[in-house]
């Protein structure tokens, strides 16, 4: 079952029929939980069983780490995490050790099922031992990864250092557990804090009118970006990258524009579709995209790119390693040390390593640059005049597009030979008749135009919702639902692709 599919459709209509047709709040809970248990049941049932082992680990925890502490402060805000924690400490080495193992036990739950394969084989060829490399590649084949694992264990390790911050632990294991296995979240996020869920959970009310029409309006937002555009452009990139040695220079920009597109349609299609599920269900998701391939530095980039996940790494990596605190020199140290575990996050391979630690080094340019400029009054009036701004725009995601090659290829010697042909390659004269023509009925040219058009509709979006406040109401909302939800029924491509963030 994924969300892009009448099955999905009819198990959500479902859900949220029981869910608000009981009025008991722990009966609410126990319907999300045995909802999210049917939904992963659906895609991947063997791993249910290490799912609720690990939420009862993780409840435990929480509840020995929250146990007899008290603050120095009444006033402290648990939920700032840039200052030192004014606590008490009643058994400060205990509730330490304990975070510590719960901290452990999730990385090396996450170590197990994606990257000891990775970790074998890297060893195996240092140290020239094929042996290695064959264990490696057997455990790669049998042991495949739980989905959302990666999501679901970034999230323990949030709440478990809420909790050591101050925050209050749970007593409701049902609650943590619904919290946990909430379907709309749980496979590829976007990655939520218990305590700003649960906060919901204790004052739910049947969404109002706007409220459910924007639920059904971002589902049928989600479905157009994820099934006419990002699905269809899915299929020129797999094309391209899979014939990468036919390529040209053209080919190859043309296939990396492709394919930042479609990463960034697809995901935030998917979060889309979990916003407005959860919508309809009375609680609200955080938003996870804010416009990214319109920012004009690395650093804004990041702030509206998954959103969530720059959001996790900055209070519980960057903030705890010093943050900006300690000087420019450690402030570009923990940018790239953060940069370098969001890459390895994303994937056992070293292409993902490479493109984590591109941005980290992209993120101390930027750092290095901004505190020049505040000393140079010719450069700070630059960077804010509209040719600055232009050239801001153009080397930020030229950056961007071009670090998604080792995204899209993480075996270095294919994104190597990607690179090494940027510039001056000339392309087999098939490929673009295979490709292009056939495949998708264009030419080059025109697949180049039409993807300035779509980025010139995000620009023209973002003009109307921010610059002159403009919104659909919510009756129009309605009205384009239906019309929405008809075309991609209607010219969605036969085979749906798989979101891109599954694998992650």
């Amino acid at each position: 079952m994924t969300f892009i599919s009448l099955s999905y459709g009819f198990f959500l209509l479902c859900a949220i029929a029981l869910y608000w047709l009981v009025r008991h709040q722990r009966l609410r809970l126990w319907i999300i939980l045995i909802a999210s248990v049917v939904f992963y049941a659906s895609l991947q049932w063997q791993y249910i069983p290490l799912l609720f082992v690990l939420i009862l680990i993780n409840f435990r925890l929480g509840q020995a780490i929250g146990k007899n502490k008290s603050q120095k402060r009444s006033d402290v805000n648990w939920q700032n995490y840039n200052q030192d924690w004014p606590f008490i400490e009643t058994d400060g080495n205990r509730r330490q050790k304990l975070l510590s193992l719960g901290i452990a036990i999730n990385v090396f739950l996450l170590l197990g099922f994606k990257y000891v394969p990775f970790i074998l084989n890297s060893i195996g060829q240092v140290l020239n031992l094929p042996i290695l490399q064959q264990q490696a590649n057997s455990i790669g084949t049998n042991i495949i990864a739980p989905l959302g694992i990666s999501f679901f264990c970034f999230e323990c390790i949030a709440y478990l250092i809420d909790v050591y911050r101050g925050a209050p632990p749970t007593q409701q294991f049902d609650k943590f557990a619904a919290y946990k296995l909430f379907f709309p979240k749980l496979i590829s996020g976007p990655i939520t804090r218990y305590h700003h869920l649960a906060a919901q959970l204790n004052l739910l009310r049947f969404p109002n009118t706007e409220q459910i029409v924007e639920g059904l309006w971002l589902i049928a937002c989600g479905a157009v970006k994820k099934s006419l555009i990002a699905d269809r452009l899915g299929i020129l990139v797999s094309l391209s990258f899979d014939n990468l040695e036919r390529a040209g220079s053209g080919d190859i920009w043309l296939a990396t524009f492709a394919y930042g597109l479609q990463l960034y349609l697809d995901f935030s299609a998917y979060v889309d579709i979990a916003r407005g599920s959860a919508l309809l269900l009375g609680l609200n998701l955080p938003q996870n995209f804010d416009f990214p391939y319109l920012t004009t530095s690395i650093a804004d980039f990041w702030r509206r790119w998954h959103i969530t996940l720059g959001d996790w790494l900055r209070n519980y990596l960057y903030f705890p390693l010093g943050g900006s605190r300690r000087g420019l020199p450690r402030t570009c140290i923990n940018l790239l040390i953060v940069m370098l575990i969001a890459g390895i996050w994303h994937g056992a391979a070293w292409g993902f390593i490479i493109w984590g630690g591109l941005h980290g080094f992209a993120l101390v340019v930027h750092r290095i640059t901004e505190a020049i400029s505040s000393r140079i009054s010719l450069l700070k009036t630059w960077w804010v005049s509209v040719p600055g701004i232009i050239f801001a725009w153009v080397l930020t995601q030229g950056m961007v597009f071009t670090c998604w090659i080792f995204f899209r290829l993480p075996n270095l010697k294919e994104a190597g030979w990607a690179i090494q042909h940027l510039w001056g390659h000339q392309g087999d004269v098939q490929f673009a008749q295979k490709v292009y023509v056939e495949a998708m009925g264009l030419d080059g040219l025109q697949i180049a135009l039409l993807l300035g058009i779509l980025v010139a509709a995000m620009g023209l979006i973002f003009a109307f919702q921010r610059g002159l406040n403009l919104q659909l109401n919510w009756p129009v909302k309605l009205l384009l639902v239906p019309v929405c939800l008809y075309a991609v029924w209607l010219l969605a491509p036969q085979e749906v692709l798989p979101y891109i963030y599954f694998d992650f």
